[in-house]
């Protein structure tokens, strides 16, 4: 499907129900919530508000090589 820049509003290529983390939920929380919706980036929401977004690089930074393997490996199944 081709569309106009110009004219096609986000919303219309949007799909789906999105998948998201609370701000208070653990980083193990999220890294299993990535694998199982096999999403390189998550946002993260305090009540509705957007609060921020974890990426597979958020997770290579913060863990050990192991766990970033495995999350790599089942989001990119």
């Amino acid at each position: 499907m081709r569309v106009d820049p110009a004219i096609t509003r986000a919303g219309d290529l949007a799909e789906g129900k999105p998948v998201t983390i609370g701000a208070d939920d653990t980083l193990e929380e999220a890294m299993a919530t990535m694998q199982e919706h096999q999403v390189r980036r998550l946002p993260v929401i305090d009540g509705h508000d957007l609060v921020g977004i974890i990426s597979q690089a958020d997770i290579a930074q913060a863990v050990n090589a192991s766990d970033t393997g495995e999350t790599v490996e089942a989001i990119s199944e």
